[in-house]
């Protein structure tokens, strides 16, 4: 599979930087998945609580005329381009994986997280000048090549968890959890008993924000384990853990399924975001709404 998407496109070249972010626009990402553009922004648009604004943005009528002056080349690729196209960021892209039903989506996906993966590590504003890429075409590719390399011989920051695979889910939850020095907060709204049974053995400071967290068993718990602060809160719609107030993963189940069906957890690399995210959880934690115990 990965050499049928390599012959038939580069993932490497779609990806093009709007808003100072790196971005694969809708077409071309509906190509990568085998579809046809329509059926992409149908999906989209039936599942768009998936898909906030960092996830994927409509490109303003200026940023549209210049991507088009600088990366549209042929005429008739132009006139198909009538209007200003959707940007799906990283985390948009591996996301349309969970609403394209087709074979290819799940190789898809890991395919862009790589390209992604790649292109933070050797394209950078620095490498740019009068929009021309100074950088030798055949270094790039080994480059492209070695780091891809490396990340066939570890396990990737972003996992795909298929579904029944409860023990491979819980390792890689265990291991996230493991990487905090101190701090650990976990945002999910459907957390209860099976979480907290994998909390109890985390040595750290523990912050669970949760939706309708049953108070009864908050009380039991805290009875005997004194590791976890419970915020009841109902201000967000995903799933995350952030480590020690500046590492982020998001999941797409919520922790307490985590293996029962396919998903994913991913780290969130936009430093924009993560700040965003963090202000917005301190000032919950000021304004806490505590579970007594």
């Amino acid at each position: 599979m990965n050499e049928i998407m390599e012959k038939e496109i580069n993932v490497e070249d779609k990806i093009h930087e709007i808003r100072k972010i790196h971005v694969i626009v809708d077409r071309d990402l509906a190509k990568i998945y085998g579809v046809e553009t329509k059926q992409l922004m149908q999906q989209v648009r039936r599942n768009i609580e998936r898909f906030p604004e960092r996830y994927m943005f409509q490109m303003t009528d200026e940023e549209f005329r210049e991507w088009k002056s600088h990366f549209v080349t042929s005429n008739s690729d132009k006139m198909g381009l009538r209007r200003p196209p959707y940007c799906f960021t990283e985390q948009g892209a591996y996301m349309v994986s969970s609403i394209i039903k087709n074979e290819r989506a799940v190789q898809t996906s890991i395919n862009i997280m790589d390209a992604f993966v790649a292109m933070k590590k050797y394209i950078s504003k620095d490498l740019i000048e009068n929009d021309t890429l100074l950088v030798n075409h055949e270094k790039r590719i080994l480059k492209l090549e070695e780091s891809l390399d490396k990340l066939s011989e570890k396990q990737s920051l972003n996992s795909i968890i298929y579904e029944g695979k409860i023990y491979d889910a819980y390792s890689v939850l265990i291991d996230i959890l493991n990487e905090a020095m101190n701090n650990i907060i976990i945002i999910d709204n459907y957390a209860n008993k099976e979480l907290f049974d994998i909390l109890r053995e985390i040595d750290k400071n523990i912050i669970v924000i949760s939706k309708n967290l049953d108070s009864v068993l908050i009380k039991k718990y805290s009875s005997q384990y004194s590791n976890i602060r419970f915020i009841n809160n109902n201000d967000f719609h995903d799933r995350y853990i952030i480590l020690d107030k500046k590492t982020v993963y998001s999941s797409g189940m919520s922790f307490k399924d985590i293996g029962k069906k396919y998903t994913f957890i991913h780290k969130i690399c936009e430093d924009f975001f993560i700040d965003d995210l963090i202000n917005k959880v301190d000032g919950i934690i000021l304004d806490e709404n505590v579970i007594e115990s």
